[in-house]
């Protein structure tokens, strides 16, 4: 049974830095939920950030950067928080290792699960072309990584025989 990685919050999980949800109804998601075939998961949460919690962006680079040690996740008072997020990130791909998940839906903008768009590190919400920290070590392990914007495109893809 092909399951789905889903960021906890667009479950309707208050797991937000703002303490608060960003709650995603969708037909065909609720069907997975009812089926059992979504995980929830917050890599900010998971890597021992608090809730709420300072806002945080990533400074010189995207998640891909991070990654690599090129870049940071900081919050506006320039608080280094990137152990969490790279925690929270390998606890990510360590659930879809264990799970056999292949194709995951997470939070737009996100600093941890953005996939096309992250804020630029100014804290003046301009976003930018990249990935989060989560979004970036996920594709690099052939986790297909959709937003909530692309949900249509991921269940079809997940019901679909290109993955495993």
């Amino acid at each position: 049974m092909k399951k789905l990685l889903v960021s906890a919050c667009l479950l309707g999980n208050p797991v937000r830095y703002d303490g608060k949800a960003k709650y995603l109804q969708h037909t065909g998601l609720a069907a997975l939920v009812a089926q059992e075939r979504v995980v929830g998961f917050c890599p900010e949460v998971a890597g021992g950030l608090p809730i709420p919690r300072a806002a945080a962006e990533i400074r010189a680079g995207d998640g891909a950067a991070v990654i690599a040690g090129r870049a940071s996740v900081l919050t506006g008072d320039g608080s280094d928080v990137t152990p969490y997020f790279l925690s929270g990130a390998n606890q990510a791909l360590e659930l879809c290792r264990q799970q056999n998940i292949r194709v995951a839906v997470l939070t737009e903008s996100s600093p941890s699960c953005g996939s096309g768009s992250i804020y630029d590190g100014s804290f003046s919400r301009r976003s930018i072309p990249g990935t989060g920290v989560t979004a970036a070590l996920l594709q690099r392990h052939g986790i297909r990584v959709f937003n909530q914007h692309q949900l249509d495109a991921a269940l079809a893809l997940l019901e679909s025989d290109r993955i495993e």
